[in-house]
């Protein structure tokens, strides 16, 4: 399957439309190399302007609101990969960005009720918010998740059929940590045969 333009040359694990809009939006900073395609005003607009996320013609986004938004939908990911819940303050931008949203309501020729984001206010990202909601009722948001690899917490979608993923990347991700956690048994146990006391002394 060809993914649209605005999704990372890395993405292995795509989740289905719209949700792919959510997780390459996580996934515009790549912890490894450092590449933050968010990184300032006009490259952050310049990536929702591929996305769809703002229009052609939208003056350039505040990247700092930009990139909050990004790792507290992070940090919601990382509870869905079965991580740490997210601190209080973690999804405050998101809780933010939804207070400054307006949404007008639509019905289609099909009939369907739908939601848009109001023109003004800050519709950059409302679309996002719609779209996590609409993932959140339909079952797919729980597959949305973040690598269990602290260093990475790349988003991945995880289609096993438990739904029991961990990793963005087993061959990679997952053999880092089973080789740290490895690593740690050993030294544990190293320490604790050193730290005996001998009863035939």
């Amino acid at each position: 399957m060809a993914l649209p333009s605005w999704v990372p040359d890395a993405e292995t694990k795509p989740a289905p439309m719209p949700l792919l809009v959510v997780q390459s939006f996580v996934n515009t900073r790549e912890a490894d190399s450092g590449v933050d395609l968010l990184a300032d005003p006009a490259s952050a607009s310049r990536w929702l302007r591929d996305a769809g996320l703002i229009a052609p013609d939208a003056a350039d986004v505040d990247d700092a609101l930009v990139r909050r938004v990004r790792e507290s939908i992070r940090a919601l990911l990382v509870r869905n990969g079965s991580g740490d819940a997210p601190e209080p303050s973690e999804p405050g931008a998101l809780g933010a960005l939804a207070e400054a949203c307006r949404f007008r309501a639509g019905v289609l020729t099909d009939g369907i009720v739908e939601l848009r984001p109001e023109p003004g206010g800050a519709p950059a990202l409302a679309a996002l918010l719609l779209i996590v909601r609409d993932a959140q009722r339909d079952g797919t948001w729980g597959r949305l998740k973040a690598c269990r690899n602290p260093d990475c917490r790349w988003a991945y979608y995880d289609r096993s059929h438990a739904g029991r993923g961990a990793w963005c990347d087993m061959a990679v991700c997952g053999n880092r940590i089973k080789n740290r956690n490895l690593r740690s048994r050993r030294s544990g146990a190293g320490h604790a045969a050193d730290g005996k006391v001998s009863d035939s002394a």
